[in-house]
């Protein structure tokens, strides 16, 4: 393993880098789409809480593969062309985007409705009372679940190794096939997945703590 990262060392943190910045993008990305949707889920209006459960319940039904693989393959041939990273990218964003909204949603949902009712007394809008009152409670309650899904996104950024997205995975692959050494070489890229989600854990969890007694 030790030699396989010394030797192809720039191929796998290059690979790495890749690996990060999809992950990064998709993590903003899911958290503000998640995010919409959930407030879609529990809006004031029928048509809004129709299309926001639609979203999660296909996207959420639809493997991560097949989103991302629409975005490469058949975009490209009706739309405009799309490079692996970004297909991967825009796969990986859509796909845990539908996570988080049950998860965010969950979490609104489990503040007291008393909450909302004493805020719109005192003369708060709906989206007021949710932005200042309800919403701030309801991250506080959801860290841990919302935290099990950026790991699951770091993870699920593999995607892009079946699109040329030249992640970490992808890479990884690349250095297999030249060096038949199939082991060792998947040993070290666990090792590095381990070193990027391991710290996010224990993150997460020092968050969760901390909010806990604030």
């Amino acid at each position: 393993m030790f030699t396989i990262l010394f030797d192809h060392a720039s191929e796998l943190f290059s690979g790495l880098g890749y690996t990060l910045g999809a992950s990064l993008i998709a993590l903003i990305g899911s958290l503000v789409l998640g995010t919409l949707f959930a407030l879609m889920e529990i809006g004031q209006h029928k048509w809004v809480r129709v299309i926001g459960r639609a979203y999660v319940e296909v996207v959420r039904n639809i493997p991560l593969l097949v989103i991302t693989m629409g975005f490469y393959v058949i975009v490209p041939m009706f739309i405009v062309q799309v490079d692996g990273f970004t297909a991967g990218t825009i796969g990986l964003t859509i796909y845990t985007s539908a996570f988080i909204a049950e998860t965010i949603r969950s979490g609104i949902q489990s503040v007291s409705s008393g909450q909302m009712e004493g805020a719109r007394s005192v003369g708060l809008t709906y989206y007021q009372a949710m932005f200042h009152i309800i919403f701030p409670q309801a991250i506080k309650i959801v860290i841990p679940p919302l935290g099990n899904q950026f790991i699951n996104l770091v993870k699920n950024s593999s995607i892009l190794a079946f699109v040329a997205g030249f992640d970490l995975m992808y890479q990884g692959k690349i250095i297999a096939n030249s060096t038949f050494n199939t082991f060792d070489t998947y040993l070290a890229v666990g090792l590095l997945y381990l070193i990027v989600t391991m710290p996010l854990s224990y993150l997460m969890r020092f968050l969760e703590k901390k909010w806990k007694t604030a």
